[in-house]
């Protein structure tokens, strides 16, 4: 079932073609109306019947018409001769199953080929041709002709099944814009985004979608997200606001800065996701697809002892009545139901993520989420908005010249309280600092106007040996305290305020069973607050990123499965060391996005529990898909052996339950998470 591993897809974007991708790995080489070269690198066959994720379903239905044709006059035959009791003659009747023997089943028969060609017997394609040409040459050539057609259907509802998902995460591709419109000196160009640079300024219309990560430099304007977050109510955003690549503007014509280049984009980055995760395959998918493996050339040696043995055993031995029973072994052997519905489940489970806005980076990680136990989380941004106010100004310098001081330096960093900062100031003259560097968990160092600065929390200036007044350590908010050359300047308090669906997301992890604990850089005291607010089980602030790394590794080695939910440069490490690594992909930074096994566009908390009944769903389906499959095969297999089970149960033992499986795994992209 490796077919195609090399085969490279259709252009039609990394979204799709990983998909077509996928759909080729997990054992669907099956081709219809492609030429295949014929090499013997074994990773020529099949497209994956990838035109049905571009024509659609209809589409696809109506390239199988011999398919069709093959079904109608099997149908037709067996009206005929066994509903009106026509006397059809042998050879007309064996001319009409073979030509829709053929119509049915010539990819089918070719692929086998060209297995057999490479010494690869053991697979669903020289199984399924085995039996039906033992069928024919023991006579039941309606039998025969019906396995193939049944067996063409199976193939058809997966396909279905794929393309189905294809489009629910193809529609990311469809908010990638392939055009926009740059303000020039000589007037507006429309270009190609890949060809915008950063700075460039670009022109939004009503009802357009915005190509590049920009900076709004209009005054207000909104914009559908649904796209990126799942979000529908539109989201309003100010002057200086970052829109992203994706969105579509609603209301009036608008200026945008560009600020990220165009394959850097949170779009095309989530659309890099998807496809990497197409690749990463669940321990359920990674079993089964070892146990085909195993199990194929099994049951082909059992197939062939039910055959042959009885020859030495049984008195009133008939070689015809002992291959149809071995035929009828192979035919219900065969592992299509599980090879096909399980990666589909996994399939669907990435699709239901993504269009409520979460971005699972791997199937494997559906599975992880299903056992995690704790969740830990980040505050700044997490579970509070980050979007901080400034609220008062202590200094004994001029506040004008302190502020400009201080703003300079925060410039340099994209820090939600640094932001803040700059946004208070934004009025007011600044420069660029020099010599910046960034002390993790500390804050920033650098210089302004040939001053030496420090900008941060308390721990920073701590590190420096600057003294301050003792009563700091008592203000509850959010602060950023200053020193210049060397001496304590000042401070300025800020306020953030928690999102709306944070107490409820809790509640829902702890009616789910789940411990919840806060780590977090600002001050204890106000850690312990927002915990207090929210009802989260422990608490700690103060921590450095080495600190968060400690607790962190401290549940795991008590044996908790945890998942971790960040969205700052500080918690990449964190994330990157738990079960599960969620990481807020609106206001996330690029490190933490990167480190990351989930995504959550829209940084609302409650899509973590969204996540996790993600997880639930496909691996219930999936299961029951598992369960279904080996419970029907298993007894129906016990029939065929003992002559009770006929071609016709064979059937519904291989391909019906297969479809039913299928079936099984579509009600994933109907759930509500």
């Amino acid at each position: 079932m490796e077919e195609n591993q090399n085969k490279e897809p259709e252009k039609q974007g990394p979204v799709v073609g990983a998909l077509a991708t996928k759909q080729q790995h997990e054992g669907h080489d099956h081709a219809e109306g492609e030429e295949h070269d014929d090499d013997d690198t074994g990773h020529s066959e099949g497209d994956g019947h990838d035109h049905g994720g571009q024509a659609g379903s209809e589409s696809l239905i109506k390239s199988r018409w011999a398919l069709w044709l093959s079904l109608l006059i099997l149908l037709g035959f067996i009206l005929l001769s066994k509903g009106f009791k026509v006397p059809v003659a042998k050879p007309v009747e064996i001319g009409l199953m073979v030509i829709a023997y053929i119509l049915a089943g010539h990819k089918t028969l070719q692929i086998a080929f060209r297995r057999v060609k490479r010494a690869d017997f053991f697979n669903e394609f020289t199984l399924m041709t085995t039996a039906t040409l033992g069928a024919f040459y023991i006579g039941e050539f309606a039998e025969g002709v019906a396995v193939m057609i049944f067996y063409e259907l199976g193939e058809l509802f997966q396909d279905l099944a794929v393309n189905r998902s294809k489009r629910s995460i193809k529609a990311l591709l469809d908010v990638r814009p392939d055009k926009v419109t740059v303000k020039r000196s000589e007037g507006n160009k429309v270009i190609n985004p890949s060809d915008a640079a950063i700075g460039d300024i670009i022109m939004v219309k009503p009802g357009e979608k915005v190509a590049l990560d920009s900076e709004l430099l209009t005054d207000s304007a909104s914009f559908n997200t649904a796209a990126l977050t799942g979000e529908s109510k539109p989201d309003t955003k100010e002057k200086g606001s970052v829109v992203l690549a994706g969105m579509i503007n609603l209301d009036r014509p608008i200026e945008l800065k560009v600020t990220t280049a165009f394959k850097d984009s949170k779009l095309s980055r989530i659309l890099e996701m998807v496809q990497d995760a197409t690749a990463r395959k669940a321990p359920t998918q990674l079993f089964i697809s070892k146990f085909a493996k195993i199990y194929t050339p099994i049951v082909f040696f059992l197939a062939l002892a039910i055959t042959v043995l009885p020859y030495f055993f049984v008195d009133d031995y008939v070689f015809n009545q002992w291959l149809y029973r071995g035929m009828v072994f192979l035919v219900i052997s065969c592992p299509c139901a599980l090879t096909i519905s399980i990666p589909l489940g996994y399939f669907g489970g990435i699709g239901l993520a993504s269009r409520n806005g979460i971005l699972f980076k791997g199937s494997n990680f559906l599975d992880v989420m299903t056992k995690v136990d704790t969740i830990v989380m980040d505050k700044t941004g997490t579970l509070t908005k980050g979007v901080f106010k400034v609220q008062q100004v202590v200094t004994d310098m001029e506040k004008e010249e302190f502020l400009y001081l201080t703003a300079s330096l925060e410039s340099a960093s994209t820090h939600p309280v640094a932001r803040a900062v700059i946004e208070y100031q934004q009025d007011k003259k600044s420069e660029d600092p020099t010599e910046v560097e960034e002390i993790s968990g500390h804050g920033l160092k650098g210089k302004v106007a040939g001053k030496a600065l420090l900008a941060g929390n308390l721990k920073l200036l701590d590190k420096f040996s600057i003294s301050y007044p003792g009563d700091i350590k008592d203000i509850q908010e959010t602060i950023v305290v200053v020193a210049v050359d060397g001496k304590y300047a000042g401070y300025i308090t800020i306020a953030d305020e928690i999102k709306e669906d944070a107490p409820q997301a809790i509640k829902d992890m702890h009616a789910l069973g789940i411990k919840t604990v806060m780590l977090s850089g600002d001050k204890s005291v106000v850690a312990q607050k927002v915990a207090k607010e929210l009802g989260i089980d422990e608490a700690y602030g103060d921590l450095l990123p080495e600190g968060k790394v400690e607790k962190v590794q401290g549940f795991k080695d008590a044996g908790r499965h945890l998942a971790f939910v960040g969205d700052g440069v500080n918690d990449a490490p964190v994330v990157a060391l738990a079960d599960a690594g969620i990481a807020m992909g609106g206001l996330g930074s690029d490190a933490t996005i990167e480190t990351a096994d989930v995504v959550i566009q829209n940084d609302q908390p409650s899509r973590i529990v969204s996540a996790i009944r993600a997880g639930k769903i496909t691996r219930s389906i999936v299961w029951q898909n598992i369960i279904l499959a080996m419970s029907v095969k298993a007894v129906v297999l016990l029939l065929g052996a003992e002559g009770i089970a006929t071609l016709w149960e064979a059937v519904f033992a291989d391909v019906g339950v297969a479809l039913l499986a299928i079936l099984n795994a579509f009600r994933i992209q109907g759930k509500k998470i």
